[in-house]
Order: structure tokens, then sequence, then C-alpha cells
């Protein structure tokens, strides 16, 4: 069974219409029938295209007219049942629409989750970096606390050694002095006689 199969858009080249012009004038079990899916694409097999072409052999007129009437009041009721299907695959199209604007809505509001997510991650870890600095900060203190208590237990025996020293360093003036006084004592006394 070798079928010579056409997709949406070289039919749609060949009539000189739109693929939606072609997706709005075939029904869904019409699309059942005739339409096959190869990868990403739609195939039409022979007797789809047979149909389409006569959909839109009658010309353009024809189908600007059909869309024109979906607006007005139904003549016939084959008319009426022609616009329901348009109006049909118009609905299902919309639908189609909404549901993937849906999906998309949902994807972003993954990704704004797994945004907020590490946002409060970061705020966390800086959170605990300031803690940790100001950790960091008291101990260095208290080691300046701890050195200059150790300074000052050495600090009074260098005082006192410096205290002592001070001392021995007067009374040695104070010596040199009481014996240069004495020395002039007796030197004046001796030049006298």
């Amino acid at each position: 069974m070798s079928e010579n199969l056409k997709t949406i858009r070289e039919l749609a080249e060949e009539l000189g219409v739109s693929k939606t012009a072609i997706n709005k004038k075939v029904s869904d079990s019409e699309r059942k029938q005739w339409f096959s899916k190869n990868g990403n694409r739609f195939l039409v097999n022979e007797n789809g295209q047979k149909a389409i072409r006569t959909m839109f052999s009658s010309g353009i007129d024809n189908h600007k007219s059909k869309t024109e009437n979906t607006y007005q009041q139904p003549e016939s009721k084959t008319e009426n049942f022609e616009n329901a299907n348009l109006k049909h695959s118009d609905i299902n199209y919309l639908n189609d629409i909404i549901k993937y604007q849906n999906a998309q809505i949902e994807d972003l509001k993954e990704t704004k989750s797994q945004h907020f997510k590490q946002l409060n991650q970061m705020q966390n870890l800086l959170d605990q970096q300031q803690r940790l600095a100001l950790q960091d900060k008291k101990m260095v203190e208290e080691y300046k606390a701890e050195i200059k208590e150790l300074k000052a237990l050495n600090m009074p025996s260098q005082d006192i050694e410096k205290e002592d020293l001070f001392q021995k360093e007067t009374a040695v003036k104070n010596i040199k002095e009481a014996t240069q006084q004495r020395n002039n004592k007796w030197w004046h006394f001796f030049r006298r006689n």
C-alpha cells in the first residue's frame, strides 16, 4: 500500500491557503482518518488530500462566505452543522492554547519556587557567615584581653625591679651628696685654720 503522503504545509502551499485554514476545515474524526504523525510532522493520506482539495475547490470566496455566515444566523441545518464543527474546532484549538499556557505558568511557578529556595539558602549562608565573623571578633577581643592580663602579671615584677633600681640610685645619690657636704665642711674647716 504505497500512499502519496504530503505534509499539511505542502498541501496548504499547493492550495494557496494557510495551515490554520486546513486545520479549521478538518474535523477531529476526519483528522483521525486522514492524518498520521511522523516525528513532529503531520502527514495527510490521499483520501484526506482529495477531501481537503474538494473543501477548498469551490474557491476562497466560498470559504469566506462560510466564515462570514458563522457570525450570521444560519440559513439551513447543514450550514448550522458546519458552523458547529467550525466552532468546535475553534474551541478545541483555544483549549489547547489554554493548556499550553497553563503548563508554561506551572513551569514558571516551579522556577520561581526554586529561585525562592535558593534565595533562602543564600540568606541562611550569609547569616551564618555573619555569626561566624562575630564569633571570630569576640574571640580576638578575648585573646587581646588575655594578653593584656599576662602583660599585667609580668609588669609588676619589672616595675618592682625598676622601683628597687630607682631607690638604689637615689640612695647612692643621697650618699654622694652627703659625702660631698661633709667634705665641704671639713675642707672649710681646714682652710680657716
